[in-house]
């Protein structure tokens, strides 16, 4: 009987749920809903699908399942907000800002 045996995946990655819809439509709130909008595509890593996270000019973020990094790229571009790799670029110092911001003040956000 083989109750642990794994699936394995093409990336390597866990099977999850893949992104949908209401994925999209969150991060297209997100989009119109905060000044300053860049993408950063993390890449699919043994645990997690690949992802998009969006950071806006005062750092607060949002981060959800995308299919591809090219689907992530198709998407910035319909919204007209730059894109980048985090691999190549890393997280932007403002993000890292509003994190220790909420870390601080948890009743505030």
């Amino acid at each position: 009987m083989a109750l642990f045996r794994r699936r394995k995946t093409s990336g390597g990655a866990s099977p999850g749920r893949p992104a949908n819809r209401a994925d999209l439509e969150h991060l297209e709130n997100f989009v119109r809903t905060r000044p300053g909008v860049e993408a950063f595509i993390e890449p699919q890593t043994t645990v997690t699908e690949t992802t998009v996270i969006l950071i806006a000019d005062d750092g607060e973020w949002t981060r959800r399942r995308i299919d591809s990094p090219e689907n992530a790229r198709r998407f910035a571009h319909r919204l007209a907000i730059p894109i980048y790799d985090v691999r190549l670029v890393g997280y932007p110092q403002r993000m890292r800002d509003f994190n220790e911001r909420r870390k601080r003040r948890p009743e505030l956000y």
